[in-house]
């Protein structure tokens, strides 16, 4: 008789369920997934409500207690299978960090992720709606500045236990010329000043980019600034669970690592690279 897989020592903590309305499959079949391929714990981080009507793809801030409900129904449920943590993805917007702190009241979060999708009200850098293809023409180099530079205040806020993406401007493969660690150095030198780990997250992979965030480059910078990671599926299906995680161990290996990071009440401790 064959003996079971191994268990990945990674865990997956960016995986989103239908409240965000743009994503399939409830966390059951998220939890399932994740048995089948031996990770070591998962997470739960849809997209956080706003106060009010903010856009299209994240749960209303009255259905925050149903979220609530599924992760701790689905925790319940595989409680002798597999860790299932509770986290929340939170916009970076200048001006709401207030908001997000008085999210963070209101649950026993284990994680809280930061990302930057909004450079400005209306726009998000990764949004697909060809009416934006326009903002692209002639301005990568700007909007490039304009992201970064709202990424490192995303890393200053002291509000998040993880980065999202870390490179997600690069989504549609647009790039400026010349040597992008003039994006990447100062980036890195705040998120390292912030003591925040970031996620290699292999969603690019399955982006017009084709690439995983963040790039080699940036990822070879943040281990030697002592940046921790985690890998990452940003799963909208039970099937992306873990999906390429295998290409993410040997990226990050690669890069010079050799732990990874998981969270427990928002406190975090390293487990060896498996």
């Amino acid at each position: 008789m064959s003996s079971p897989d191994p268990i990945i020592s990674v865990a997956d903590y960016h995986m989103h369920t239908p409240l965000c309305k743009h994503a399939e499959g409830w966390p059951d079949e998220y939890a399932l997934v994740a048995i089948e391929k031996n990770l070591a714990e998962i997470g739960f981080s849809d997209h956080n409500p706003m106060a009010g009507y903010f856009d299209d793809w994240r749960m209303a801030d009255d259905e925050f207690p149903q979220y609530l409900d599924l992760i701790s129904q689905s925790q319940n449920k595989f409680s002798d299978d597999i860790d299932i943590c509770l986290g929340l993805e939170c916009d970076f917007l200048p001006g709401q960090e207030a908001w997000i702190e008085k999210l963070t009241q209101r649950a026993d979060f284990d994680y809280l992720i930061g990302s930057v999708h909004y450079l400005e009200p209306g726009w998000a850098v990764d949004d697909p709606d060809p009416k934006w293809a326009s903002r692209w023409q002639g301005s990568i180099e700007s909007i490039w500045h304009q992201y970064w530079t709202l990424y490192r205040q995303c890393a200053a806020s002291g509000l998040f236990d993880f980065l999202a993406h870390p490179d997600l401007v690069k989504k549609f493969g647009h790039r400026p010329g010349g040597d992008l660690q003039r994006f990447y150095e100062p980036t890195i030198e705040v998120i390292a000043a912030n003591n925040i780990a970031i996620e290699v997250s292999t969603a690019g992979l399955r982006k017009p980019c084709a690439e995983m965030y963040p790039s080699q480059d940036f990822l070879k910078l943040a281990n030697q600034a002592g940046i921790p990671i985690v890998i990452s599926s940003d799963a909208h299906r039970p099937e992306e669970v873990g999906a390429d995680f295998g290409n993410a161990i040997k990226m990050a290996q690669t890069a010079g690592y050799c732990e990874t990071a998981r969270f427990k009440r928002r406190e975090r401790r390293m487990e060896p690279l498996l």
